[in-house]
């Protein structure tokens, strides 16, 4: 049994940053293929074909590298561009389609939760991937999971998903995957409320102490003229 999609590309007899750019600007996409105890090979790869896969979510292919296919690889890593949009190089790991891996599997979540059905609810996604074991044959593209009974403050954890055939868990089983929260509507409070409230909120002793301070002041002045001078 071979990996379904096929990876075509060449050896790179040049290696760095500047070189790499060149290999990009003719359409090719840089990576290092490594594992089963080989040597590292700096490989370039048909980008759009390339990107094209790892975008859609696959892993497992077939590696032509100089007209040779009978290598199984896996993905291992994608590298991007600063600013996160573009991938620019990957890693790639040989294979064997009978080895047990362990590996990253994106999480699609199907049906419409009935929490959603009411305004305010917001429905959150933690965890976009899970952490699978299994042979490098029985790796999926992605594991759906049923999130139509979901309803607010209800959430699904990793342990909750029910796994296909040869396929097992080797992630957080805490670890949240979907979950329906309700929006909390805090009131806005205009200029005008927010100074009336703090009219309201001055305590009446403290204008009831400043008017009989005002008074007695008036009360001491009057004195003042009938008594003449005061002390100096």
């Amino acid at each position: 049994m071979k990996a379904s999609h096929v990876l075509k590309g060449i050896r790179r007899e040049r290696t760095g940053s500047r070189y790499a750019r060149r290999n990009r600007a003719a359409g090719q996409l840089p990576g290092v293929l490594y594992g089963h105890g080989q040597d590292p090979v700096a490989v370039a790869l048909e980008a759009i074909q390339t990107i094209r896969y790892v975008e859609s979510g696959e892993k497992v292919f077939t590696l032509d590298l100089d007209g040779n296919k009978d290598q199984t690889v896996i993905l291992k890593d994608v590298q991007f561009d600063y600013l996160g949009t573009n991938i620019v190089h990957i890693d790639l790991a040989r294979v064997d389609l009978n080895e047990v891996i362990t590996s990253p599997v994106s999480i699609r979540l199907v049906g419409e939760p009935v929490g959603m059905k009411k305004a305010g609810n917001i429905l959150t996604h933690p965890a976009t991937t899970l952490e699978i074991r299994c042979t490098v044959a029985n790796l999926p593209d992605h594991i759906d999971v049923n999130i139509a009974n979901l309803d607010v403050g209800m959430s699904i954890h990793a342990r909750d998903i029910t796994l296909p055939d040869g396929l097992t868990l080797a992630d957080d089983p805490d670890a949240i995957v979907a979950a329906i929260k309700e929006i909390k509507v805090v009131e806005e409070v205009t200029a005008e409320g927010a100074a009336v409230a703090a009219e309201v909120a001055q305590p009446e002793v403290i204008t009831a102490k400043k008017e009989k301070e005002g008074e007695a002041g008036a009360a001491a002045g009057k004195d003042d003229k009938k008594g003449g001078k005061g002390k100096e």
